[in-house]
């Protein structure tokens, strides 16, 4: 009997702990630790802040506070020219196998610019960091989502050096990124976003927001536009993982704000031509452009109807795009 009381005991105390983790009342480790410190004066505890003087909020240093300035050193520069030409480039022309059109179209492009493409996988940013010409693939910053991107601060490092990219918040109006953004292509770089604000949920195209066409007209700086097709197949939003497949990247005329042009009707420009690329990418060139002469060109968005008449129409596209099914022969 004399060796099953120090059991007995033992379960008890752990019957007792469990009971107050339950109940939420259990004082953690750390909390424990502290208690004998808790009557000690600074500089072994915080400091107190006087009567009547408002202590300041912490500023976070992660998401749109992220300071990404150190990422356009000369140093991560050309760490990120290296990373880019030897891993990123070979992946994809692996994983993406790029078809890449309308490169003759920038021919007359001169100084930074913004491209706007459409946007549905994460391969959209590399995909496009590998297609984008030599004069501005290396002097070049990605607008990315502040919450995801630059959630943590191992995130948001990996994020600025080995893509450029900058935060942007996409949930609210943040003048300091649009700032930043602004500044970046006044001083000679330019500016990869996607103005539908996240991946397609279902393969197509969501409407366009304005943030491209806002900082078109406060800087002077053209707009290409950009059409990614088939990346959605590669990582799609839900896919866990990676499936090659093949892409194409189409480039479109630079748009350049025209004097009087509000940001609304430059941003509804933007899109339309993006539309028109999607139109070109799915069929060919001469089709695309009778059909963008009469009006007629589908809308990135697709039909507004039912979600399993939506699914069938992209399907329908897709096969329409690989054209009719070869009879095999063993």
């Amino acid at each position: 009997m004399s060796q099953l009381a120090p059991d007995a005991s033992a379960m008890k105390k752990t019957r007792a702990r469990m009971a107050r983790r339950l109940a939420g009342t259990e004082v953690p480790v750390v909390g424990r630790l502290r208690r004998p410190l808790q009557g000690l004066p600074f500089p072994y505890t915080a400091p107190t802040a006087p009567k009547g003087f408002e202590v300041p909020e912490k500023v976070s240093k992660v998401g749109a506070n992220f300071p990404t300035d150190w990422a356009r050193s000369e140093p991560a520069r050309r760490t990120r020219a290296v990373l880019i030409e030897t891993m990123v480039r070979p992946v994809m022309a692996g994983m993406a196998q790029p078809t890449r059109r309308g490169l003759d179209r920038l021919d007359n492009l001169e100084g930074p610019a913004i491209f706007a493409a459409n946007h549905h996988s994460h391969v959209d940013t590399p995909l496009l960091l590998s297609s984008i010409p030599t004069p501005w693939r290396h002097n070049l910053v990605i607008g990315a989502a502040a919450d995801y991107f630059f959630g943590t601060r191992v995130t948001s490092t990996i994020s600025a050096l080995v893509i450029g990219a900058i935060p942007i918040d996409r949930k609210r109006i943040n003048r300091s990124s649009t700032d930043l953004a602004q500044d970046l292509i006044s001083e000679g770089w330019s500016l990869v976003v996607f103005p539908e604000g996240g991946r397609s949920p279902d393969g197509w195209g969501q409407p366009f927001r304005g943030g491209a066409a806002f900082l078109s007209r406060r800087t002077g700086a053209p707009i290409v536009p950009v059409h990614i097709e088939g990346t959605g197949r590669i990582l799609g939003k839900g896919m866990s993982r990676p499936k090659p497949a093949r892409s194409t990247i189409t480039f479109g005329s630079p748009i350049h704000p025209a004097e009087g042009e509000d940001v609304r009707a430059l941003g509804a420009r933007v899109e339309q031509s993006v539309a028109e690329l999607a139109d070109e990418s799915m069929t060919n060139w001469w089709d695309a452009r009778q059909r963008a002469h009469a009006g007629e060109t589908p809308a990135l968005t697709g039909p507004k109807t039912a979600s399993w008449r939506r699914v069938w129409e992209l399907d329908a596209q897709h096969q329409k795009r690989k054209g009719p099914r070869r009879r095999t022969w063993p």
